[in-house]
């Protein structure tokens, strides 16, 4: 596995945003399936049902119902294609290595648990490269070794 992404790089896929050309470009540049966790999936379709939940409340905030399910059935539809693959995680081994990444980055970064959960989900699945906008976790990524990317 080369590239692991990360929420920010899944939601630029999938919903328009200033990012979407630059997650386009590189994905369509990648030779093997974009690998992502069940953890990460589950926090991507949270993501855009909460933007969901947000727009209705807001029209001015989060993502349009219509906008929100083409996402997750574009999401789907890459999954069951195989463009995207689920990669089966030991969540106890990523669980300590995020413990490691934590007590190492956190006092210095200021970092949020679930990006440490991404970032140390990628070191475990053998990732060279980490896909994100979030200009923190790139930081922590590339500390912890991977490459930031796009």
């Amino acid at each position: 596995m080369k590239a692991y992404p990360d929420t920010s790089f899944l939601c630029a896929l999938y919903v328009p945003q200033s990012t979407s050309v630059a997650a386009i470009a590189h994905y369509q540049r990648m030779t093997e399936p974009l690998y992502v966790s069940a953890l990460l999936l589950g926090e991507f379709r949270q993501s855009v049902r909460f933007q969901i939940f947000r727009h209705g409340r807001d029209p001015t905030q989060g993502y349009a119902r219509k906008t929100g399910l083409e996402a997750l059935a574009k999401l789907q539809a890459n999954l069951d294609s195989g463009a995207l693959a689920v990669a089966p995680a030991e969540w106890s081994d990523v669980l300590a290595l995020a413990e490691q990444i934590s007590s190492r980055h956190t006092p210095t970064g200021g970092h949020r648990y679930l990006d440490i959960l991404h970032v140390a989900t990628a070191l475990h699945l053998g990732a060279s490269e980490f896909l994100s906008f979030d200009a923190n976790q790139r930081k922590l990524a590339a500390a912890a070794g991977l490459a930031a990317r796009p």
